[in-house]
């Protein structure tokens, strides 16, 4: 089997963004991110935002107990009930798991999510720690910037940042969820 054939194939109906290789290096580039700016693991711990943050937060301690050697605390947080469109929603929302499994206070806790868009989802991530603990300082690692604030939300560690409209869906499909490891924009139609 030859390396094109491991690939998978572009869809047609989506736009290949990132591959493979492309999300490792950049889960890679993250993790040396937050070394740096933390001077290291000390009071580091990092949640995982349901479905994708959470994946990805295993990625990047992963990649953080390779360069360490220090394994750092993970939780998983479900932010279903803090979203604030809940009343606009036809369907009850299914409620998963939240796990943070660390004492917050003094920790530099980093947030992991997979798209950052309107800043709402990271809002109400936020609500949900908080009403857990008081952590010392609050960062954001997501592996794609799409733009298009309505808050004023910004991200710490950035995988990529991708300029889109409105009306694109992107999503990051993971190994993790049985797909090919890949981030891509549906086409429209």
């Amino acid at each position: 089997m030859t390396a094109d054939m491991d690939k998978p194939l572009e869809r047609k109906d989506e736009k290949l963004i990132m591959d493979t290789g492309d999300i490792a290096r950049a889960l890679t580039r993250i993790a040396h991110e937050i070394l740096e700016r933390n001077k290291g693991v000390t009071n580091l711990a990092l949640v995982g935002i349901r479905t994708g943050g959470v994946y990805l937060a295993h990625r990047l301690a992963k990649r953080v107990h390779g360069i360490e050697g220090v394994q750092i605390p993970i939780g998983e947080l479900d932010i279903t009930l803090y979203r604030d469109d809940l009343a606009l929603r036809k369907n009850q929302p299914i409620l998963r798991k939240t796990s943070v499994p660390f004492d917050m206070a003094n920790k530099i806790v980093v947030l992991v999510d997979d798209v950052l868009f309107t800043g709402r989802t990271i809002r109400a991530a936020m609500d949900g720690l908080m009403d857990l603990g008081r952590p010392e300082e609050i960062q954001l690692a997501v592996l794609v910037d799409r733009g298009h604030r309505q808050l004023p939300i910004k991200a710490n560690y950035i995988g990529k940042n991708l300029p889109t409209s409105r009306d694109e869906q992107v999503q990051v499909l993971l190994e993790e969820d049985g797909e090919h490891d890949r981030v891509v924009i549906l086409k429209a139609g």
